[in-house]
Parts: C-alpha cells; structure tokens; sequence
C-alpha cells in the first residue's frame, strides 16, 4: 500500500465522497472493522490538515472507536512567539494521566485538548482570573483519565502576558489560588499542592520538553 500525502491530492473531494464513497477503519491489529462512508470533511484545523466523519451508534465499526473508553485526550504541541515564528520546542507529557497524576502538573495543552462532553456532563468552574484551563482538567479528570495522542497537531503562540511567562512569584500565587479558591482546598493542602506542582513543573522542563 502505497502512502499518499495529502497536498498531492488532486480529485474533487466532494465527487470523491459523496460520490465515490470513502472507508473508515477503527480497532487494532487483532481486532478491527471497517465500514464504507459518504458523509465527513476534509480542511486545515491549528496549522494541520484534518479529516473529520460521522458514525452512528448502531454501526459495528463505532464499537472498535469506544472500546478504549477514551473520554478525555490531549496531543502533543509546538511553541511559535508573536510573529508566528517557531521556537523550536515541542512539548508532550503523560501518556495515561490519572486525577493525582493532574493534580501534580497540568500537563495537557489547553489548545490541544478533548474531552467527551456527554460522559462527563456539565463542569464549571470558579472565576479564578487565571488557570482557568488547569481548573477544568482537574475537575474533568475526577470523572475520567486523561490519554495523550502522541501526534504534534498544534502549535501554541507563547506570548509575553500569558501566565507561563510569569516568574515564579507569580506563578505561586496563581497556583495557590487555583487550590484554595477553585478546588477549595484548605491552607495546608493549598500549599502543599503549590509545592508539587513547581516540582513537577521543573520534571516536565527535563522530560517532557524537547528541542526540535
């Protein structure tokens, strides 16, 4: 089987679809099915060229897709600055983040994440200013684990206000607030979790950020 890339493509991928039918395959190498399919897209998502189709439940293909029970994924990234011009890093983390492996860092990219909105419901979050991302994941992640696509499918524009940019002053202040005020933690576990998270801050630096 030959590989096709995609900006060699030069067919009428309307006619091709609706017309001429795709397949769809789903599952692993010991068990997997595969359906035919005329209704999905194609286009260009966070500097990516995607394909998106639609399955309905009762197809037998559908069943391979949620074996794994996946409700809460995240994907690797690229950091650009202001101009758009990459800087060389591209950042991973976990593959399987449990609710304490999140309460250690929050290691999954805000751009890059998603999550199953009918298993995990309805999640708001306290008017924190900052962290807001961080304090959704730890709540999504109280009712799921989280799993990393190991793909780089975005690039994440680091600029000079964010908070990850901060010093760590800043930073321990922000983080203390997101425990206390969101999480509604008490003084000690507050401090505590602070505490853990520049650690694992500096073990990500080390592990999980590489240069290109």
């Amino acid at each position: 089987m030959k590989e096709i890339k995609v900006n060699e493509l030069t067919d009428n991928l309307f006619e091709t679809i609706s017309k001429e039918w795709m397949l769809v395959t789903a599952g692993n190498k010991d068990a997997f099915n595969t359906m035919t399919a005329n209704w999905g897209g194609i286009g260009f998502l966070w500097n990516k060229p995607v394909v998106y189709v639609f399955i309905r439940p009762e197809r037998y293909t559908f069943g391979f897709m949620e074996k794994n029970d996946y409700h809460f994924s995240y994907t690797n990234y690229e950091e650009i600055d202001e101009e758009s011009v990459s800087n060389g890093k591209f950042i991973t983390g976990p593959k399987h983040i449990t609710k304490q492996g999140m309460y250690n860092y929050c290691w999954p990219g805000c751009l890059t994440v998603m999550f199953d909105k009918e298993f995990v419901g309805l999640i708001q979050i306290a008017d924190i200013k900052k962290n807001n991302d961080y304090a959704m994941w730890l709540k999504v992640c109280k009712k799921t684990n989280c799993y990393l696509l190991d793909k780089t499918l975005a690039k994440y524009r680091k600029r000079s206000g964010s908070i990850s940019n901060h010093g760590y002053s800043e930073l321990i202040k922000w983080h203390y607030r997101l425990y206390r005020d969101a999480e509604k933690q008490n003084v000690f576990m507050s401090l505590f979790n602070t505490g853990r998270n520049l650690v694992f801050g500096f073990y990500k630096k080390k592990r999980y950020i590489k240069n290109g």
